[in-house]
């Protein structure tokens, strides 16, 4: 395998896996933009990465696909691919590539805790482990998703007649905030910014429930007095929002462990949910992988790299340029 511009490429398959420019073939880990680009000839996915391609990208999405679903192995010229659940969104995947009797798994973005909105990780034992670091610091220790929803539901009984914003990715965070709030009974309509609606309903489409959602853009002000409202972090003070009652703002990210984006953002209520590994769960897959190698890319990479090298683990930092959390 080896870091090119275009990314990271497998040479003995002729593929490349979530490559970051045009390629002849890529094997894409989940619908998110710095992952899933535009303009490749050949992309093999699940089929809800592929379908949330083409929702994005349009004709950008693949000249030809090919849905794999989890588990099944399909041979890519000299490799054997799989793809396994990563936690992370809809139909993200893990890949776990086979050749010359070596495993390696590229992990994508991907996180542990539970989600109704999308198949959980599954660990693949391997030889060499390519994981994400987007919150590999020690200081990033995700608080348990459901206290995190109990404040914002707190927030709406003490302050009943003011809207709440939450701030929240249209891909993956926001299905999984209203999978949480329908989890802790919050049985109301929720009202969602235009630009979350497309990815809601395709979600929909998949057999994942949500409950009564409303546009919010076209509500009448009344009506959003004292109700739940969901929106891009771009958006929430936006011209749009000026119809809601004295807002409380939210926003609903990993970085929210973080109290100085919170402020700059002018965020009063931060919910600390992340789609993404904490530096606990990140530990933890090392140790259930239990590879003799390990990959760190897109994310603070130096410091794990430092924990696996201590473990006695052979660990280098790939560097890769272009990976963030979307929207971050």
């Amino acid at each position: 395998m080896k870091v090119c511009p275009e990314g990271l490429y497998v040479e003995p398959g002729g593929f490349y896996v979530d490559p970051l420019r045009p390629v002849e073939r890529a094997v894409v880990t989940h619908g998110h933009s710095d992952h899933a680009r535009p303009g490749h000839a050949h992309v093999l996915a699940t089929a809800g990465t592929l379908a949330i391609m083409r929702q994005r990208l349009g004709e950008g999405a693949g000249a030809a696909t090919q849905t794999l679903d989890y588990g099944e192995a399909i041979r890519i010229g000299d490799v054997t691919v799989r793809l396994v659940p990563a936690g992370h969104v809809l139909g993200s995947a893990q890949v776990v590539l086979e050749h010359a009797g070596t495993r390696v798994v590229v992990s994508g973005d991907y996180k542990r805790r539970f989600d109704r909105t999308c198949a959980p990780f599954e660990p693949v034992p391997c030889d060499v482990f390519i994981t994400e670091a987007t919150f590999g610091l020690p200081v990033f220790r995700h608080p348990p998703d459901l206290g995190e929803i109990d404040k914002l539901l707190h927030s709406l009984s003490i302050f009943p007649e003011r809207s709440h914003v939450v701030g929240a990715y249209a891909l993956g965070k926001c299905q999984r905030v209203i999978s949480l709030l329908r989890a802790a009974g919050y049985d109301r309509p929720i009202y969602l910014h235009g630009a979350l609606e497309p990815i809601c309903k395709l979600y929909e489409s998949f057999g994942v429930p949500l409950g009564e959602l409303r546009p919010a853009t076209v509500a009448a002000k009344e009506e959003l007095k004292g109700a739940l409202v969901l929106a891009p972090p771009g958006a929430v003070a936006d011209r749009w929002a000026r119809r809601l009652t004295d807002p409380v703002v939210a926003m609903a990210s990993g970085w929210m462990r973080v109290r100085q984006r919170a402020r700059q953002r002018g965020v009063e209520l931060p919910l600390v949910i992340s789609d993404h590994a904490d530096w606990d769960e990140l530990v933890q897959t090392l140790d259930e992988v239990a590879a003799p190698e390990v990959w760190v890319t897109h994310g603070r990479e130096e410091a794990l790299v430092h924990h696996a090298t201590q473990r006695g683990i052979r660990a280098r930092a790939l560097a890769l340029v272009g990976f963030e959390e979307e929207g971050a």
